[in-house]
């Protein structure tokens, strides 16, 4: 049972019932579907673009690598979900107040920004489709607001099909552009060995690679998402790691095929592009010279594809963990998964009050510019998760709150310590960067 003061416990979890695994099988694929689409935003494309087109093949091996980090986080949170039979939170809040604290600090700084961000990201490409019809802000407010919209009114069911058809139309899009460069294949090939490129900070830029690639907070709500799809016991274990794995490939694959772009249509005619979502903007200028109006258009498409299921699942996944958050808060006790899959906490007022939080105040930065502070903030919180999330997780699958047949094995330990120290790392290099003067 879970600690109801908060406070550190190593109280086994126990289950009455021991169902037999079901099969994994193909057809109950969802939630990994949902963790690589909302994981892979428009900043990860472009961070992958311009490795590419910086270093050509060099780096591909630290993007497959990436690919394999996520999987051992992300697999961690569904077995916690899946073998204890409780929520990731009820799991943080078991090590002590401070995981709340954070997590509470976390999610309204970062909601608060990261809303405008993802609104911002998501009208750039719907500006350049469609220019002559409104002001790229308004177009930002469309989105977000459609995401409430779509988010408020439907369950987990809905929004699931709807980001498999936006993931069909990103992997198409991707492929499509990969092939259409005509990548050096042996070159590729020849990328998966670890070599790292001869320049200045050529490790911390490869590991800010490999630690790019598909998803923050959304490796945490992963689980969340594994219990809305109905899965709340170790019966799913099988499907949920298949689920997992589907969800990684898919990740690697739009990875690698950007990095192909980059490589072949960047790298090659010594072009640079700008970090940050415009470099998207300027790589369809590019397409469209080399390829034509249409191609260009395409990408658009996918561009928008993209940014706008990182909003939704956003909007769905985070507001689901925060409504979590305050139903152990109200209770002080033990919230499990299966009250996630009864689809209740997808109509509460929680639920729908951080929906809100997500979408009208950083309506109101668009307008009047994010404030400089706030985003430091932000920058430092977002470096800290994912070390959180690997440490907490390390913490949760090695004691007795996990039931022993499910704890941690040499290889999921090996994979989340080194994806601690990885993201250990780069947030120190990260909160190192901060124009600290600045801010003071």
């Amino acid at each position: 049972m879970a600690d109801t003061t908060g406070n550190p416990t190593d109280t086994p979890a126990t289950s009455d019932i021991n169902p037999p695994p079901r099969k994994s099988s193909w057809k109950y694929i969802g939630p990994g579907i949902v963790v690589a689409a909302t994981g892979v935003g428009a900043g990860d494309l472009v961070a992958t673009l311009i490795a590419g087109s910086n270093f050509g093949y060099t780096l591909l091996w630290a993007a497959v690598i990436g690919c394999l980090v996520k999987i051992s986080l992300a697999e961690a949170a569904g077995r916690w979900h899946l073998s204890t039979g409780r929520t990731l939170f009820d799991g943080w809040a078991s090590l002590g107040r401070w995981t709340t604290w954070f997590f509470v600090v976390y999610v309204v700084i970062w909601g608060f920004v990261y809303g405008a961000a993802a609104m911002s990201s998501s009208a750039l490409p719907l500006q350049a489709l469609f220019p002559d019809v409104m002001d790229l802000k308004w177009w930002a407010v469309l989105c977000g607001l459609s995401g409430l919209v779509f988010v408020w009114f439907n369950k987990y069911e809905v929004f699931e099909k709807v980001m498999t058809v936006l993931v069909g139309v990103m992997f198409v899009v991707t492929v499509y552009l990969a092939i259409r460069v005509t990548p050096n294949l042996p070159d590729a090939f020849a990328g998966l060995l670890p070599v790292l490129p001869d320049e200045k900070d050529s490790v911390l830029n490869t590991l800010g690679l490999i630690g790019g690639v598909g998803g923050t907070i959304t490796l945490a709500a992963y689980g969340y998402w594994v219990n809305a799809k109905g899965w709340t016991n170790t019966g799913w274990m099988k499907v949920m790691r298949l689920d997992n794995r589907v969800a990684y490939i898919t990740t690697g694959i739009f990875v690698i095929a950007m990095l192909f772009v980059g490589a072949e249509l960047l790298h090659s005619a010594n072009i640079a592009i700008a970090s940050g979502d415009k470099g998207l903007i300027q790589l369809s200028d590019i397409l469209a010279d080399e390829y034509g109006t249409a191609t260009a258009k395409f990408f658009l498409i996918g561009f928008f594809a993209t940014s706008y299921t990182s909003l939704i699942g956003v909007w769905h996944g985070v507001s689901l963990m925060f409504a979590d958050f305050v139903e152990r808060f109200r209770r002080k006790g033990a919230v499990t998964g299966e009250e996630v899959a009864s689809g209740r906490r997808e109509k509460s007022w929680p639920f729908r009050a951080y929906l809100l939080w997500l979408t009208f105040p950083p309506i109101v930065l668009l307008f009047q510019g994010q404030p400089f502070r706030l985003i430091i903030l932000y920058g430092v919180l977002g470096a800290a998760f994912l070390p959180f999330l690997a440490g907490t997780l390390l913490r949760l699958l090695n004691s007795s709150r996990t039931p022993r047949e499910w704890r941690n094995g040499i290889l999921s330990n090996a994979m989340l310590a080194i994806a601690g120290l990885l993201f250990l790392v780069l947030a120190v290099k990260q909160i190192w960067d901060q124009p600290w003067a600045d801010f003071l």
